[in-house]
């Protein structure tokens, strides 16, 4: 093949040649370009590092407020629990002392009626030592009242309906329904008084009414 004089090379592996002017404007081109790039690019890295920091801040103050207040609630609930506890102690306390005292006065109470009792038993048995020619009955009827006077001081009263009175079925005991000049359905006789104490009946009066 024959080369033309002072032309071009028609090799086409041969590569082309910029000229010189074209290739400095187009290395200045790009290098004008990347400092503008890399500062948009710092810049938009800034703002999003700003944003998640700022986000970021307001979710652990938020966590350090929760866990701030979820520790003044647990010391508040222990707290209360402790004064739970103490109260359950006392209160626990305060009923064995009530049951303490009730159970001092019961026995109180109890050595105080006997000790007046045995001053009756006493009386009767002064009146069983007379002689059998000598009447006791001035010294039973003493010792009577004087027994009354044991049962009224505890303020026990005795039931002994008079004939006529309606019948109370909390107060009374019908034994027997007998013929009687009283009115249909009313006492007609007491066969034995009862007793009662405040507003508790201990021991109901034994009657007969009338048909």
């Amino acid at each position: 093949m024959t080369e033309n004089d002072g032309g071009p090379s028609s090799d086409p592996n041969e590569p082309e040649e910029v000229p010189v002017e074209e290739a400095a404007t187009g290395d200045a081109t790009a290098n004008d370009a990347a400092p503008e790039t890399d500062a948009t690019a710092a810049d938009l890295v800034e703002r999003v590092e700003e944003h998640a920091d700022g986000e970021l801040a307001r979710e652990v103050d938020d966590l350090r407020e929760r866990a701030a207040t979820a520790a003044e609630r647990a010391d508040e609930v222990e707290e209360l629990e402790t004064q739970l506890k103490r109260k359950q102690a006392d209160f626990q306390n305060y009923k064995k002392r009530a049951k303490q005292r009730q159970e001092e006065q019961e026995a109180r109470a109890t050595e105080d009626l006997v000790t007046r009792l045995l001053e009756v038993r006493d009386n009767l048995s002064r009146a069983l030592d007379q002689d059998e020619e000598v009447d006791i009955r001035p010294g039973v009827e003493s010792t009577l009242e004087e027994f009354d006077r044991v049962l009224d001081d505890e303020n026990v009263d005795p039931i002994d309906p008079a004939p006529g009175d309606a019948v109370d079925p909390q107060r009374h005991e019908v034994m027997l329904r007998v013929d009687s000049d009283e009115p249909s359905d009313t006492v007609a006789e007491v066969y034995r008084p009862g007793y009662e104490m405040g507003e508790k009946v201990l021991r109901p009066a034994q009657v007969t009414v009338s048909e």
